[in-house]
């Protein structure tokens, strides 16, 4: 089985509340030197059979339409090995 990670962020341009809520934190607990943070999703699909384009491309679209908002999140996928 092949592992597939779809990683979901905020786009740039869209505040991150909990981002800024970490952020904001960490100098309390003596975590100094952090300018920004913005928190996101991750997704890990073992795959049956090959990942080959046509798996691919299902992923893709899976990702677009349910694991990720695409008017306020952008996405990648990429294929562990």
């Amino acid at each position: 089985m092949a592992r597939v990670v779809v990683d979901v962020m905020l786009k740039p341009e869209i505040l991150d509340p909990q981002g800024q809520a970490v952020q904001r934190a960490l100098p309390r607990l003596g975590f100094d030197g952090i300018a920004d943070v913005r928190q996101g999703k991750r997704f890990e699909l073992e795959v049956e059979g090959p990942v080959d384009e046509a798996a691919l491309a299902r992923i893709h679209e899976m990702a677009e339409t349910f694991l990720a908002n695409t008017v306020i999140e952008d996405f990648t996928v990429k294929v562990e090995s």
